[in-house]
């Protein structure tokens, strides 16, 4: 059952804001969950994987590529896009980061910008960084 990371980070954090008094708007509610999903179980076509192959987990602690190699954690994503990749030679938004990993990584078709899908994905992911500090061009934990 990968999904279950996921969703438990999302009980502890949908739980965390109810704790701390703040309502959580419904709509924002339903895209973090539905990204969620999104994350555990969509392969985009691709190779089989989801983000959660690497970024296990639910995304709030270090991961693997399947060659091995040690990715960091998605706590604090968010907070650190926009920002420079040198290996790019552009400035990335997260959204483009996103897209990248799953037509890389993930070997598939990447969701359109301004898509339901890649706001989705954005929204969980960004939901990993709540109560982090801003760090634009910072670097991952």
């Amino acid at each position: 059952m990968k999904f279950m990371p996921a969703i438990t980070f999302s009980a502890i954090f949908f739980s965390a804001i109810a704790s701390a008094g703040a309502a959580p708007d419904p709509h924002l509610e339903k895209a973090i969950q539905d990204g969620s999903q999104l994350y555990s179980h969509q392969t985009f076509a691709g190779n089989g994987r989801t983000c959660e192959t690497c970024h296990v987990n639910g995304g709030v602690g270090p991961g693997k590529t399947p060659d091995g190699k040690s990715i960091p954690s998605l706590a604090n994503a968010a907070t650190i896009f926009p920002r420079f990749n040198p290996k790019a030679g552009k400035v990335l938004t997260l959204e483009d980061q996103i897209r990248g990993c799953v037509n890389g990584g993930l070997q598939g078709t990447p969701p359109a910008y301004g898509s339901d899908v890649l706001s989705n994905l954005v929204s969980y992911v960004t939901s990993l960084s709540q109560g982090k500090p801003i760090a634009m061009g910072g670097k991952p934990e």
